[in-house]
Parts: structure tokens; sequence; C-alpha cells
């Protein structure tokens, strides 16, 4: 058998491996092994259902040194006059591009595809050959917070014979109406599927939501990052923090962001248990407004021809109904791991809901830093959330992962003219072009800062005591 001798190997050609392999490219001498069940890079967006877009702007997406996209402004559809979007055939396409144009042309990067990783064994899963690697230096453990799709998780509740279910993928052709849709999940690819047949021309009273649980949204619109949206994009973080800084509790702290444009939910009547970074405009929570049978049971545990048994009851349902199945978890919530270990590396986010930016920035660290415990200072894992609360805890670790850089001249520096970071561009430029408002801005930022951490911190040692005390 051949031996393949690499100085690191890299699990998963997702976004995250990409972005480490990309940074490491462009600041090592390293060789690099990339391995992937998939037979092509991309990750999920292999698997994802083709109406898809990025949830957030494209500038923020992708790798450091090729941007995806642009500054450009969508020219129509829902999101016409926002930061373009990229499709998921884009986002594929620009990896795909990226292996081909950059990688393999290196010299230096090992393509694996259709390969499962073994403990130091490459495993074909095209013909079960079996290849040993040795890794010089570390092995990078890119699918630890792998995306799970509809499309390849079974679903975790029985469907009877008769049933029709399909995922997302089925809602491309609508040229087979339904009587009606049934959507199952209350996340972002839930949403997608709702807005997807309303734009399909599908009536919104043939349209069923089984939601489990609501969630807070971010507004699209506070999440442009670019130089021409600066005031309101920049005010809302400096929002965000004023609304922490005078809240009295986490229901208050909500309440603030709701009130100032900065939180938004789909049903006003109900309190949103659910909170994971999702993104939408004004047109598409409008869209999603207009769905008013909701069924809120809990989740699924059955799909009978004329019934949907959930956990808390069960509902009547027309045989003739297509369900459209969208409870896969999406990124599963693990304990966080130290990101560096003596011969391994296991990516995360390490700034709140950005995975490119994340593992760029912990290639960087890798390296730049001495030694492991130097690295795990600076890459303090920012776990994704799943509840209100995590808006707190994501927060506060965040500004801990921020504090640490700051001490750092040369990571400023390396933010400052990082792609993938936008918002320390957008600050250093407003600094070199100052406006009466942007100083503004700036400062009501800079004032809320602290006030901001120390009452978070706060609000979340009263939230655990009230936790324990039911316990």
């Amino acid at each position: 058998m051949d031996r393949i001798e690499t100085d690191y190997v890299i699990v998963g050609a997702g976004a995250a491996g990409m972005a480490f392999a990309d940074t490491l490219l462009t600041e090592t001498r390293a060789t690099i092994a990339m391995v992937d069940r998939r037979a092509e890079p991309g990750g999920h967006w292999n698997d994802a259902y083709p109406f898809v877009r990025l949830h957030g702007p494209s500038v923020l997406y992708g790798v450091e040194s090729r941007a995806l996209g642009s500054e450009r402004l969508a020219a129509h559809g829902i999101n016409r006059g926002l930061l373009e979007q990229a499709s998921g055939r884009e986002v594929l396409a620009y990896y795909h591009r990226l292996m081909r144009e950059r990688f393999l042309p290196s010299g230096r990067v090992r393509w694996l595809p259709a390969t499962d990783w073994r403990g130091g064994i490459a495993v074909s899963r095209a013909t079960g050959d079996e290849t040993p690697v040795v890794v010089r230096r570390k092995l990078v453990d890119a699918a630890f917070a792998d995306t799970r799709l509809p499309l390849s998780e079974p679903p975790q509740f029985r469907v009877d014979e008769g049933v029709r279910l399909v995922p997302p993928h089925a809602l491309a052709d609508l040229s087979r109406p339904a009587e009606g849709y049934v959507i199952l999940g209350g996340g972002k690819t839930a949403m997608d599927c709702v807005v997807r047949l309303l734009e399909g021309g599908v009536p919104a009273d043939r349209i069923v939501w089984v939601r489990p649980r609501d969630s807070w949204l971010l507004p699209r619109e506070n999440l442009q990052p670019a130089f021409g949206a600066f005031e309101r994009t920049m005010g809302a973080l400096a929002g965000e923090l004023q609304a922490a800084r005078d809240a009295s509790s986490p229901d208050d702290l909500f309440r603030r962001l709701e009130a100032a444009g900065l939180m938004v939910r789909i049903d006003r009547s109900v309190t949103p248990t659910m909170y994971r970074c999702a993104i939408v405009s004004a047109p598409e929570l409008a869209m999603l407004r207009r769905v008013e049978a909701v069924v809120r049971l809990g989740r699924v545990t059955a799909l009978e021809p004329g019934r949907i048994v959930l956990e808390r009851g069960a509902v009547r349902a027309s045989p003739a109904w297509t369900y459209v199945n969208s409870t896969a978890d999406g990124i599963p919530r693990r304990p966080p791991r130290p990101v560096f270990a003596p011969g391994r590396i296991t990516l995360q986010y390490v700034r709140r809901c950005q995975p490119c930016f994340s593992a760029a920035f912990v290639a960087h660290v890798e390296a730049s830093q001495p030694d492991d415990a130097a690295k795990n200072a600076l890459c303090r894992p920012v776990p994704p959330p799943d509840e209100p609360i995590d808006w707190l805890r994501m927060h506060l670790e965040d500004a801990a992962n921020r504090r640490a850089w700051a001490a750092s001249p040369d990571l400023q520096a390396w933010l400052a003219g990082s792609r993938l970071d936008r918002f320390t561009g957008l600050i250093a430029r407003a600094a070199r072009e100052p406006t009466p408002e942007r100083l503004a801005i700036l400062a009501r930022h800079r004032e809320a800062a602290g006030p901001a951490r120390a009452n978070m911190a706060e609000l979340m040692a009263k939230a655990r005591g009230a936790v324990a005390e039911m316990a």
C-alpha cells in the first residue's frame, strides 16, 4: 500500500475545513491532506436543497484569499436592496474552483474525496482501499460541528404507510401541486420552505406549520457589513450593548431588543424559546406571518394517514397532504472541547455565529503562536446557540476572546486586514473617515461595552441560579 506523509490532515472539506486550509496555505509552507466522505468539496452544500441561499451576506462567507460575491446589492427578489446572498449552487461552484484553482495547483494539498478517515487510515468509499497516512503535525477535525440536513438525516418519528413525507428538495418543483403542505420544524430550513411555497404561488391557507418552538430572529437589514450601511449596522451593534447594559432580566433584554428593532419574532403573541442566529428580512418576516395554521404541540412523534401525533396531543390531517421534513438539527450542540490539543485541532466557533472567520482565525493562530496553551488562550470556543439565554452567553464568550486579541498588536493587524472580519474593518475605516454620525455611534458602542458586559454576566449568573433552584 502507498503511504501518505503530510503535515496536516483536515477531516472535512466544508466551509470550516476549506477556510482553515486556505489560511494555512497563505501563512505557512505546510503540506495538507484533505479527507471528506463526499465526492466534492463544499461539505453540506452538496446536500442542500436547490432553493437555499446563504442566510447572511456573501461577503462574510468563504475563505480569506478569495471573495464570494461582492458588496453588490440584490437587484430583484424578496431581499432586493440588501447585500447579495449566494445561492447554494454558487457556493458549491466557489469551493470547486477554490480546490481546482488554488489548493491543488499549490502542490501542497492532497485531495482525498469519497474517503473515510479511520484513525490514521484513509479508506476509499469507492474501492475500500486503505491508505496509511502519517501526520507530522496535527489532525484537524473540521467535522465536529458538521451541519445536518433533512436529506441526510432520517426522520426521528414514525411515518405510516400512505403518508407522503418529502425533504425540502421536493419543493424545487411545484409543477404538481398538493392539496396542502405541512411544514415540520421551526428552524431556518422550515422558514425557507414556507417562503418557497408562498413565492411559488401556494396560498397561505394551504400551508400548515408544525412549529415546536418559536425563535427570536435577527433582522437582515441590521446585518449589512458594507461601509455604505455603517450607520445602521454599527448602530445596531451599539444598540445591542445598550439594551444589555440596561436590562433587568433576560426577558427584559429581549423586550428591549425587540422594541429597538434589533430582534424580531414571527408571532408577537408567543414568547420564543429558541435562538439560533437565524436571519430574516422584513419582507421575509411578513411572508412567514401569513401562515396562520400553526401547530404548537411539541415535536412530531408519528405521521398517520389522517392524523399528526405530537408530544402534547394530536391533530387531524388530510391523507392527501404533503409533509415537508425540516426537522434535522442543523448544527449539532455538543459540549465544547479545547480547540488545540496535542496532535489535534478541533475547529469550533471562536466568534459568535461566524464559522468561516472562526476557522480562518484558528489557522492563523496555529501558524503564529508558540504552543497550545497560548493558542487556546486566544481561541476559547463560542458554541452555537439554542435558547435565548445563549445570546448572553455568546456575547460574553465573544467579548472574552476579543479582549485577549486586543492585547496583541499582531493579531489586531491581522484582524484589520481580514476579508472575513468585516466589522473590524468598518470600525477602522470610520476612524479614518470620520463624520459626526459615525463618531457618535462609535462612542455609543465604546461607552456601553464595559457596563453591558458586567450586566450580562450578572444576568447570566441569575439565570443559572434560577435553573439550579428549579432543579
